[in-house]
């Protein structure tokens, strides 16, 4: 617990406009999560947020705070945004605040697993020191 509390001081005290983008991220994905909590997607939302905290806790635990973090978005959140997709063409839900947050939470996301795989392909090019 003590190792996943460091982590979270780490990610909030990143250097501006990284912990803005942190903070949003994370509340559009645990608020769309805890308000549609009765959806699948809602419940995915939280399970993929705690899945991949307990990943990158274990990463930080042995390597610290480097690229290869982005690992614990890309391993839940690849198969968050396939659940997202297919619900977004769901054209029952057109007008509806659901179908609002799983555009919001696909864009959102889909921009933070962009920046997740460039850092991770730069952890593994050889880019192993910490990054804040």
């Amino acid at each position: 617990m003590k190792t996943m509390i460091e982590l979270m001081k780490k990610i909030f005290t990143m250097p501006f406009p990284w912990n803005i983008w942190v903070m949003l991220l994370s509340m559009i994905n645990f608020v769309g999560g805890v308000i549609f909590f009765t959806t699948f997607e809602g419940k995915f939302a939280l399970i993929s947020m705690i899945g991949a905290m307990v990943i990158m806790t274990f990463i930080y635990a042995k390597h610290g705070f480097v690229r290869l973090l982005g690992l614990g978005h890309i391993l839940f959140w690849l198969p968050f945004m396939y659940f997202c997709l297919i619900q977004i063409k769901n054209w029952s839900l057109l007008d509806s605040a659901f179908r609002l947050w799983l555009l919001v939470v696909t864009l959102f996301n889909g921009v933070s697993l962009v920046l997740d795989f460039v850092d991770v392909f730069r952890f593994l090019k050889g880019e192993k020191e910490e990054i804040v």
